[in-house]
């Protein structure tokens, strides 16, 4: 059962590191559209890289943002929170391989593979976080400017685009898969070590005694179960 939780957990998370990828070089987190009459209909598409503008004629023309000091400060915070996120990822798929336990990587103990498979679940779980808190920011910025009546954009409609639901399918994936990769490890059961006697002679010839020898006595001396 464990193995299962833990392939299933692996799988759930390289499928939302594929969307958090495609979620961050995204073109499409913010929507804007212009639509006085049916030929001078406009789009604008915005991501986190470039953004983009169409018309219903069908041209479309993109755009690097030239500047990082010129950006907004959400903006920037996004593109961090994303590339922590795919770094996160990347670095937590590497690790649950390494603590599955049907891979055999050296001499590693299962007590130390099911850590490491721990720490692979926690990693999923805060690219999930680091994701969904990006996502999130900015689509809270979109609502604030689609009803704040002194926005430059007024006579367009913004909205959410595409990349914000891959980001926030691919949270939700991470935080998943990190927890069931958490729920496969768990503590083993705990077993006393075996008593030990120390077998003590009386050299007068009198009656042998067998006391339980401390845990700190040395190895030295016999001992009997």
């Amino acid at each position: 059962m464990g193995v299962c939780l833990q392939v299933l957990g692996l799988v759930l998370g390289v499928v939302s590191w594929c969307l958090q990828s495609s979620s961050t070089t995204s073109h499409t987190w913010k929507v804007r559209s212009q639509a006085e009459t049916v030929t001078t209909s406009s789009w604008q598409f915005e991501g986190l890289w470039m953004s983009c503008a169409a018309t219903a004629l069908g041209s479309v023309q993109c755009s690097k943002f030239k500047t990082v000091l010129g950006l907004d400060s959400h903006l920037q915070a996004c593109r961090a929170l994303m590339i922590l996120s795919l770094i996160l990822g990347l670095a937590s798929i590497i690790v649950s391989i390494l603590g599955l336990k049907c891979t055999k990587i050296g001499r590693m103990a299962e007590q130390v593979k099911e850590q490491v498979a721990l720490s692979g679940g926690v990693l999923f779980i805060l690219s999930g976080v680091f994701t969904l808190t990006a996502v999130s920011w900015y689509a809270a910025r979109i609502i604030n400017e689609f009803y704040d009546p002194f926005h430059a954009g007024l006579k367009s409609v913004t909205c959410r685009g595409t990349g914000l639901y891959l980001g926030w399918a691919s949270s939700g994936l991470a935080i998943l898969g990190g927890s069931l990769l958490c729920c496969s490890c768990r503590r083993s059961a705990y077993t006393p070590p075996p008593r030990q006697f120390s077998y003590h002679s009386n050299s007068s010839g009198g009656q042998s005694i067998y006391k339980a020898a401390p845990a700190s006595e040395s190895t030295s001396t016999k001992a009997y179960v």
